[in-house]
């Protein structure tokens, strides 16, 4: 239980998360007083640096990007709600699914034009595999619990029926991160939510795991990246030195924990659980570990230190395995813990003029004197790091179980803390769409450190790769449809009740709508988002489907469609349900 704080000693209300040192104002110094001959000459200056600071001002209103407001911010202004459907703004996300003909969008661009294929390029209107052997499913099963969720019945059929025809038996290599969460986790969650009856479902999830058991057969038990599906054997990623990424090690417990309880088999639990024992003997940076790790040996190497690729959903999953079990796992509540203090206090660090808190990256960089390594701090945040303001909020709310707007008065120091810090870092993730031309956000931001560098370019962040020159607009540019911000919204419309994030993930939305859906069909990812008119990329991802939209619609649905205390979400959105361990493991 959370301690109550000393009645007759209140404590002062906590506005935001602590300040990080690096960020904090030197202290105060001494004042000298000036000599009275000086006095007209002073008041001169501070005559011109008002008027220039009132020039600056009127410039900003009249030529900057308009600030994003936090509602939150001042709590006599919150008006908590309800969370209670908001039908007309999850009416247009479901059209944005499948609009009525002639407009066609999303799920029915997809099956018109390229049903059946893992990727869909709907400026082409075509369609393509991972690979030459057939498909593996990638677009049709991550689709399928978004279907069942919006009430798609013919379209779920449909596709559950294709399902029923695929085989797995490909002979080529997958990724075994991508695979799991994406098809794995797609069919146990369709499963599920179609009432746990439908057995074509359940075999095919233990048809495919059985072909990924393999990727674990190393001295270690940390899984090769790669598996051959129809051989069932392993294969290391040769493009990263044979390692395996902390984010592919640890994003496959969910699924396959769940897959054990389904089926009464241990061998999946025993598996991942492994995975985990292995991470948990190494050690580490206040719970913040390296992003690779050798498969053999199941050491860390010394690598990046990131919340971005390579490293985000090794830190979601920790409390969601806690969640899952209904906690009877406590030693992943309590590794959530030891990084989201690790975070706070290594990585979360503050803009240079306005406050917004981020998360920067540790990277090894050679010291020019000692000749040594060390660890450089980069301000630099992916849009993948977005997921961690609903981590934070979930493990402040013990997954939504407080009341509706929490009690605050009841929160240890450590929950207010991930409360502001979560509130916080969502704020910021907002700011990289609104700040943009588009209105949409770019993969990665890099945010100035220097003031002046902020003021001059009018806003915090800057996309690094412009400072080269590119014959094409940067990587670092593109938005890709990505979920991470709309999952955080969610996650804070539903511990909070507070209207503001239903607003953000509104304007969002509009930013979707109006640049990256095509008259003909289908959504595509944008290539520059400070470039207006847009160029559109010819894709559109799996996880626009079975994520983005999904948590926007959650967004404006009412608590009981799939509420926190009762599921967890898997890193793809796929939602598992919560259970009590029955099998022997």
């Amino acid at each position: 239980m959370p301690k109550r704080k000393d009645a007759q000693q209140p404590q002062p209300r906590r506005t935001e998360p602590a300040r990080p040192a690096s960020a904090r104002p030197p202290p105060a110094q001494p004042s000298v007083p000036h000599k009275p001959s000086y006095w007209r000459l002073g008041f001169i200056f501070l005559r011109i640096a008002v008027c220039a600071g009132a020039l600056y001002v009127l410039y900003q209103k009249l030529h900057g990007p308009a600030p994003v407001t936090d509602e939150a911010e001042d709590p006599e202004r919150v008006t908590f709600e309800p969370i209670e459907r908001d039908e007309h703004r999850r009416q247009a996300i479901l059209d944005a699914f499948k609009a009525s003909l002639p407009r066609v969008h999303s799920y029915e661009a997809y099956e018109r034009d390229a049903f059946g294929f893992d990727d869909y390029h709907p400026i082409s209107h075509k369609g393509s595999n991972m690979s030459p052997a057939g498909p593996v499913g990638y677009f049709v099963i991550d689709s399928l619990d978004s279907l069942l969720l919006t009430g798609l019945k013919d379209e779920y059929q449909r596709a559950r029926d294709w399902v029923a025809e695929l085989s797995f038996d490909l002979d080529d290599k997958f990724h075994t991160f991508e695979i799991t969460i994406r098809v794995l986790g797609g069919l146990l969650s369709a499963y599920h939510l179609s009432g746990e009856t439908d057995q074509m479902l359940l075999d095919k999830a233990v048809d495919l795991a059985d072909r990924l058991l393999p990727a674990f057969e190393t001295e270690s038990g940390i899984p090769m990246s790669f598996v051959n599906l129809a051989k069932r054997t392993g294969i290391l990623d040769h493009d990263n030195r044979g390692l395996t990424s902390v984010a592919e090690a640890g994003t496959l417990q969910l699924e396959f924990k769940y897959l054990s309880q389904l089926t009464g088999n241990p061998i999946y639990w025993q598996k991942v659980e492994k995975v985990m024992e292995v991470i948990r003997a190494q050690p580490h940076k206040d719970g913040l570990v390296p992003i690779f790790m050798r498969s053999d040996t199941g050491d860390f190497v010394f690598s990046d230190i990131r919340l971005g690729s390579r490293g985000d959903s090794y830190y979601e999953y920790l409390y969601k395995q806690f969640v899952q079990t209904n906690g009877t796992e406590p030693v992943y509540r309590d590794m959530h813990v030891q990084a989201m203090d690790g975070i706070k206090r290594h990585l979360l660090k503050r803009s240079a003029t306005r406050d917004l808190v981020y998360t920067s990256e540790l990277l090894p960089r050679r010291n020019p004197v000692t000749g040594g390594f060390e660890m450089a701090d980069t301000p630099k945040q992916d849009h993948l790091v977005c997921f961690l303001g609903a981590s934070l909020l979930l493990g402040a709310t013990d997954s939504n179980r407080l009341p509706v707007p929490p009690d605050e008065s009841l929160f240890t120091d450590a929950q207010l803390d991930d409360w502001y810090a979560g509130k916080a870092l969502i704020k910021t993730c907002v700011d990289t769409y609104t700040s943009s031309k588009t209105g949409l956000a770019p993969e990665i931001v890099n945010f100035y450190t220097s003031p002046a560098e902020a003021r001059r370019h009018h806003r915090e962040w800057f996309i690094n790769s412009r400072k080269l020159t590119y014959p094409d607009p940067p990587i670092d540019a593109r938005n890709i449809l990505r979920p991470e911000t709309a999952e955080s919204l969610f996650v804070a419309y539903r511990v909070t009740g507070d209207p503001i994030y239903r607003t953000w993930g509104w304007t969002i939305f509009q930013a979707f709508e109006k640049h990256c859906r095509l008259p003909e069909g289908g959504y595509a990812s944008v290539r520059d988002v400070d470039q207006v008119p847009v160029e559109h990329e010819d894709r559109m991802e799996t996880f626009w489907i079975s994520e983005t939209l999904k948590y926007l619609f959650l967004l404006y649905s009412e608590k009981e469609v799939i509420p926190l205390q009762d599921y967890t979400l898997n890193t793809e959105a796929h939602p598992l349900p919560c259970f009590q361990p029955t099998v022997a493991v």
